[in-house]
């Protein structure tokens, strides 16, 4: 079995990490194959939204596995740290929107995977928490940086420092959560919004993302010019085209991602 499933629907792929006996907890030879896929996933037509969730009805991702961390050398324990950030880093720039369907625990590595994505979708009874810092280390796949950029300095040093965990409701108050589904819902909520973002123009969506991700790392002007590039990079797009005929003539544009 793998540890890591990939469904794949039309213009949706639904990747569920298969560790449900541990909570879903990453071990490397499960970062190793998610990010192969994710790999494959950059120049997939196929894919236009990729779906991340966990399996089992109690864990979306526990974190790292401290089972095999603790039979780590240090220069394993690098070798990981490394290998997670990237696989991260990854997901957060594939071309096309990536949702967080998180279905249960989301703690450590688990949480930083969620905010590596682009849209974020709890169960009411999903738990969050960075906790590394209990366990005499910090976020290390990103989460001292996504998180203080999504829900501002102060609240990530709160949530980090203290290594509280939160309920969904209180990561959704803060901004850190698109929606809340009703429980057992998480699913059907996050596939209902792939749907939703399945009907647009892919070639769009992958310049939508690249103008705000990067634009948010620049001044404002940088950003704006950023934001013509990526407009200017679709206007000899067969997409851009569909749109304004099926406009006209008043039906569902079909969009090929040329």
């Amino acid at each position: 079995m793998n540890e890591v499933e990939w469904e794949r629907r039309e213009g949706i792929s639904i990747l569920t990490l298969s560790r449900p006996q541990v909570y879903n907890a990453l071990n490397l030879p499960m970062l190793e194959e998610l990010g192969r896929i994710v790999r494959e996933l950059i120049h997939s037509k196929a894919t236009r939204v990729v779906v991340i969730t966990g399996s089992g009805e109690k864990a979306f991702c526990s974190g790292a596995d401290l089972k095999e961390r603790r039979g780590m050398s240090e220069e394993q324990v690098r070798r990981y740290i490394y290998t997670i950030r990237e696989t991260f880093q990854a997901i957060a720039r594939l071309p096309k929107p990536v949702i967080a369907a998180v279905n249960g625990v989301a703690l450590g590595g688990g949480m930083e995977l969620a905010l590596a994505c682009d849209l974020r979708i709890a169960d009411e009874h999903a738990v969050f928490g960075l906790t590394e810092t209990s366990l005499g280390i910090i976020p290390g796949a990103g989460g001292t940086q996504r998180l203080a950029r999504l829900v501002g300095q102060a609240k990530a040093k709160e949530l980090i420092f203290s290594a509280r965990r939160i309920t969904a409701a209180e990561a959704l108050e803060m901004g850190m959560l698109n929606r809340v589904a009703k429980e057992e819902t998480v699913m059907k909520t996050a596939l209902e919004w792939a749907e939703m973002i399945n009907q647009n123009a892919p070639l769009a969506l992958a310049q939508a993302k690249f103008a705000i991700d990067y634009g948010l790392e620049v001044d404002l002007d940088t950003g704006l010019a950023l934001e013509t590039k990526a407009y200017e990079g679709l206007i000899p797009t067969k997409d851009r085209l569909e749109g304004l005929d099926a406009f006209r003539e008043k039906r569902k544009p079909i969009y090929l991602g040329e």
